[in-house]
């Protein structure tokens, strides 16, 4: 029972659903209120829909390589650095690849890393199983951004938050496990606050990370929706969970904009 809510009017309604990108195959989330709103929905809009394999290929090539700055591990402390190249080890990852690439993408392997090897898989993300169910039934899938655009806000940080990016997910190594687990049960129980405040705490450590990659696409969804619901229609929402709760998020922004969002179903 993942959280739900709806913004609805006279005669346009949008469903708001946060995902998780990451999942096993074991986790059941697609029935209930979800598939219903789903399925009632014209148009499914998610972060970034599916483009041109070829061109994601050549516009990622071109943001995460490095582009004529010290390689990231030169960036580190001796303590930092054995970290580094501890957690490069553990997880496969071959350091001279790392060395080409840009500090953001060597902390997005990390972070992904340890959660593949427990079993989660990108593709049975929320996000890309509702977008292969919209396109077999026939629905407008729109994105939000383009993959050029969400890319580009990881490129455009600041090289000493990069840094500080990839060692505070160095730093959260250990603990990725439990941290999940507990994401994963606050997210498929409903628990829209527990998950806000989890995320939040993810982020204190750099919060030069969260006005970009969170706060900041708060206000740009929150407009879109609230241009969105001058058209007649049914739309399903689907973002990541961590910014439809808490201070700043989607919701709030919307309650702001005097749109009435209500919770849908229960929630454990």
């Amino acid at each position: 029972t993942p959280a739900l809510w709806a913004v609805q009017d006279a005669d346009t309604t949008i469903y708001l659903f946060g995902t998780v990108h990451m999942l096993k195959p074991d986790v059941r989330w697609f029935e209930g209120d979800v598939k219903a709103a789903f399925d009632r929905s014209d148009t499914l809009v998610i972060e970034v829909a599916q483009g041109d394999p070829a061109k994601l290929a050549t516009t990622f090539a071109r943001l995460a390589t490095n582009q004529g700055d010290p390689p990231a591990s030169q960036a580190l402390t001796p303590q930092q650095s054995a970290r580094y190249a501890a957690a490069l080890k553990t997880y496969h990852i071959p350091a001279e690849a790392m060395e080409r690439v840009d500090p953001w993408l060597i902390a997005i392997n990390l972070s992904v890393a340890p959660l593949l090897q427990l079993g989660y898989q990108q593709d049975l993300g929320a996000d890309k199983l509702l977008e292969a169910a919209a396109t077999q039934s026939g629905k407008q899938v729109i994105g939000l951004e383009s993959a050029e655009e969400q890319l580009g806000i990881f490129d455009a940080l600041p090289r000493k938050v990069q840094i500080d990016y990839l060692n505070a997910t160095l730093e959260g190594l250990p603990e990725a496990e439990k941290e999940f687990t507990t994401l994963i049960n606050n997210w498929s129980r409903g628990r829209a606050d527990a998950l806000a405040k989890q995320m939040n705490d993810s982020l204190k450590d750099t919060p030069e990370l969260a006005k970009p990659l969170l706060l900041d696409r708060n206000v740009s969804w929150a407009a879109w929706i609230a241009q969105r619901m001058e058209q007649p229609g049914t739309v399903f929402i689907a973002v990541g969970a961590g910014h439809l709760a808490g201070k700043g998020s989607v919701i709030a922004l919307l309650a702001q904009k005097r749109l009435i969002v209500n919770r849908i179903g229960k929630h454990r």
